[in-house]
């Protein structure tokens, strides 16, 4: 999918949705890291993040054009565009659209794919973690005894 189709798909969402013209640009940007997608205050473009449609698919996507979509209608009527606000919680629950996207399976969070296993040798409370912990500087949290790593 290219920015051109993407901007086509907005503008259907837009139409059929909310029933209102979705008058600006929408594109796809490979800088985007932490979110779905975002809608811009000064321009009124929305810009959605390629990742999640390699990882997720076209419905994903969907999704989250809803959920922008929600931000730009309620913006340019002059009401409540913040996730906290009364309108943008109403128009999002009457459209279908999601409060968060999917987390994104490549992103560094889980991109180790490593898991490591401590068990304390006085308790045997087991610790499962992400990142590795220095047994010689950590103790148990319930028994205060020394760590032992069972396995990687």
């Amino acid at each position: 999918m290219d920015n051109q189709q993407l901007q086509v798909l907005v503008e259907k969402i837009s139409l059929t949705s909310f029933k209102k013209v979705f008058a600006h640009t929408a594109s796809f940007n490979p800088r985007l890291r932490t979110t779905g997608g975002r809608y811009l205050l000064h321009t009124h473009n929305i810009e959605i993040n390629p990742k999640y449609y390699n990882e997720h698919g076209i419905e994903e996507v969907k999704r989250i054009i809803k959920h922008e979509l929600c931000h730009y209608h309620l913006h340019l009527e002059g009401k409540g565009y913040k996730h906290r606000d009364k309108d943008f919680k109403d128009l999002m629950s009457a459209v279908g659209a999601p409060r968060f996207c999917q987390p994104l399976l490549s992103s560094k969070k889980y991109s180790n794919g490593k898991r490591y296993m401590y068990q304390c040798l006085r308790c045997g409370q087991r610790y499962d973690r992400h990142r590795k912990v220095d047994t010689a500087k950590y103790v148990c949290g319930r028994c205060k005894g020394k760590l032992k790593k069972v396995s990687e």
